[in-house]
């Protein structure tokens, strides 16, 4: 299936659609929990970008990463001089500097580790992968090795969100 064709499609209440190297690929809906760590992660970014102008936080749209793949991430950071210059009112063909993934039991560990991959070949600079039920956050740049944040640790992106930082301690608690 081509981006066109995909984008042509109606919306599907209570699914997840994207479209990944040509293929549909569907997910159920999230649940309470997931949505409270994305939206706790979501309202600290999102708060923090917006008052120090450097970019916009988006929940849930779709990107489209190359000819043939359209990702959701749960939540998403985008530089205030690339949102810029996106149309708002087309899929979106800017690439999020970060991606981040609030894993979910519908989720597979396979797609995971392909949307990874994706978002990273496709221009991302980091993928935060967030696991709820292990209060872990995996951390993903270019080139590099899986950095593991857990409990009693601060998730931060200095070179992307200099100054930020949010306790995970603080993030998991809130579900």
């Amino acid at each position: 299936m081509s981006v066109a064709e995909f984008d042509a499609l109606p919306e599907r209440e209570g699914w997840k659609v994207e479209l990944s190297a040509g293929e549909l690929v569907m997910t159920a809906s999230p649940r309470a929990f997931h949505n409270t760590i994305r939206d706790n992660l979501g309202m600290s970014l999102g708060n923090y970008a917006k008052a120090n102008r450097i970019g916009t936080v988006i929940w849930e749209l779709e990107f489209k990463l190359d000819a043939a793949t359209v990702r959701i991430p749960d939540l998403a950071f985008v530089a205030r001089e690339r949102w810029a210059q996106a149309d708002k009112k087309r899929l979106a063909e800017v690439v999020p500097d970060l991606a981040i993934e609030v894993v979910s039991p519908s989720n597979t560990a396979s797609d995971l580790a392909l949307k990874i991959q994706q978002y990273l070949r496709a221009g991302s600079q980091i993928v935060w992968v967030v696991y709820p039920e292990l209060q872990r956050v995996h951390i993903y740049t270019p080139g590099e090795r899986v950095e593991v944040r857990a409990a009693r640790q601060v998730l931060d992106a200095p070179e992307l969100l200099p100054g930020w930082s949010l306790p995970l301690d603080e993030l998991f608690a809130a579900a």
